[in-house]
């Protein structure tokens, strides 16, 4: 399986607040969007939630603009997490009727008749598989939705929900970059004192499964590229120093070292900055290229410790 980036849409829309759209937060948008076009991207992945919804707006206003970009790129958004409903802050829900209700809002936000993947968002503890598979199978015999993935769920709940399913779970999202490595640690700390939480076994389903490993917060922020850590210091430095040794930028030395994981994860590039996206295109090189020794010294720089 073969690893691209994907573009993040969390950032477009402008405010994370119930202000309207603006001309201004779509060019913004527009910016984004082409740029990740030129550094060769052609997943962009949005959610119901993003900017209470005006994440999708904006790329359906850049979409509009330029109707030839929607057969150019492909698109998943997600559902699941319910925003300032009901007298709570937050909650999820994964029901039958909750799933056809917001991807018909996305789709007329996005203005697009179908979404070629929807991501179930966070893991719902009412979830009911059957409901789930109802309603996907509403949605694709409709048109509207091409193929099912999740985000932020564990081998097991992927295992339990596709029980219920006709067609093969696509993708899991999750959050995974060089700071946030528990997802390696997971693997090499196995019956170790000091075992992080991430769920064992998750990286080895997607694999067997053909399920496709995407990395939220891929770049960890900026820590090692520009926003400064003194606590990373040791780990920006060589970071710096292989982008400078191999010609490239220091966010595709980040990004090419989780592409080079054979899992091949695909990092979520999140930034709405057209340059940083610019300086994310050769992470698919990086990977090619960078050597085994190479990703050990990364890893190894930026546990802070040895490996057992």
């Amino acid at each position: 399986m073969s690893a691209e980036l994907v573009y993040g849409c969390m950032g477009l829309g402008g405010a994370w607040s119930a202000e309207p759209l603006t001309t201004e937060d779509v060019d913004v948008a527009e910016r984004a969007v082409f740029a990740a076009l030129d550094a060769g991207i052609t997943w962009f992945d949005q959610a119901d939630i993003y900017r209470h919804g005006k994440s999708e707006a904006a790329l359906g206003a850049v979409l509009a603009r330029h109707p030839g970009v929607r057969e150019r790129i492909r698109i998943q958004t997600k559902c699941g997490i319910r925003l300032g409903e009901n007298g709570l802050d937050a909650y999820y829900d994964l029901s039958r009727g909750s799933i056809l209700e917001r991807v018909r809002g996305s789709l007329d936000r996005l203005g697009t008749d179908f979404v070629d993947v929807l991501l179930l968002h966070r893991p719902d503890p009412l979830l009911e598989p059957d409901e789930v598979a109802a309603a996907f199978a509403e949605l694709r015999a409709e048109g509207r939705v091409g193929a099912l993935g999740v985000s932020n769920m564990s081998a097991a709940q992927m295992a339990y929900l596709q029980r219920s399913l006709d067609e093969p779970l696509v993708v899991n999202q999750l959050e995974m970059s060089l700071r946030k490595r528990d997802w390696v640690d997971a693997g090499v700390l196995v019956n170790h004192p000091g075992h992080d939480r991430f769920p064992e076994g998750t990286l080895e389903y997607c694999r067997a499964n053909a399920v496709r490993l995407q990395a939220w917060g891929a770049l960890a922020r900026g820590v090692y590229t520009g926003a400064g850590s003194r606590t990373e210091a040791s780990t920006t430095a060589l970071v710096a120093e292989l982008a400078s040794a191999k010609g490239t930028t220091p966010e595709a030395i980040v990004l090419g070292w989780l592409m080079r994981h054979p899992a091949g994860i695909e990092p979520v590039v999140g930034t709405t900055s057209p340059d940083r996206v610019l300086a994310c295109a050769d992470a698919p090189a990086q990977a090619a290229a960078m050597s085994g020794v190479e990703w050990y010294s990364l890893y190894l720089s930026a546990r802070g410790a040895p490996l057992p």
